[in-house]
């Protein structure tokens, strides 16, 4: 009948519409309760100094269907660094490392998302502002999942982790390098949940 064509077709173009929505490009917002920083670096080659960074923010222009990423920028504050020693995060705070006084925002600027064939790890590409002085980075990424949030909250959430290491003495962060006292490769992986806006 007349009435059931027209449902149908109501209901066709109400998917359709629902479809194209979905699968433009969306803001997303690195949600802060779940937005882990860490890092590593060889100290006086005994070990691999463990640590992270306590505050960070981000939010990305990325269409999911697509495997597009138009912007992203992150930022972390340098002053919430932290390796369970007071004495040593002072250190780190000051001017021998990240001078977070006079810097107090490390930064990351996305410019060029490369999804593989698996459509699940990737190569992101950015800059990199520490110190004042910026260079390009590239981080492995890995999508972990995307689906509605099963509890808390009611947006489509994306996980995802991504690594890169950095020779710091590249951004002028050069003390202990010289003497093997701190190690210029810094490990650094960043594990998040970002929020469909």
């Amino acid at each position: 009948s007349k009435l059931v064509r027209l449902s149908s077709t109501l209901s066709l173009s109400m998917l359709l519409t629902l479809q194209t929505a979905q699968a433009e490009t969306a803001d997303w917002e690195i949600d802060p309760a779940h937005f882990s920083i860490a890092f590593e670096a060889s100290h006086v080659g005994y070990q691999q100094q463990l640590g992270m960074f306590l505050e960070g923010s981000g939010a990305f222009r990325y269409d999911p269907e697509k495997g597009e990423l138009s912007s992203g920028r992150i930022e972390i504050q340098a002053g919430s660094i932290f390796t369970n020693h007071d004495a040593r995060d002072n250190h780190l705070r000051g001017r021998d490392f990240l001078n977070a006084r006079r810097n107090p925002l490390i930064v990351f600027e996305a410019t060029e998302f490369s999804l593989g064939n698996d459509d699940v790890r990737g190569t992101l590409t950015g800059n990199l502002t520490l110190l004042g002085e910026t260079h390009p980075v590239v981080l492995d990424i890995v999508i972990n999942k995307r689906a509605d949030y099963p509890f808390g909250h009611r947006s489509e959430t994306l996980g995802i982790s991504a690594q890169t290491t950095i020779f710091r003495s590249l951004w002028g962060m050069d003390y202990g390098v010289a003497d093997d006292l701190v190690g210029d490769e810094v490990s650094l992986r960043f594990e998040f949940e970002a929020l469909r806006q």
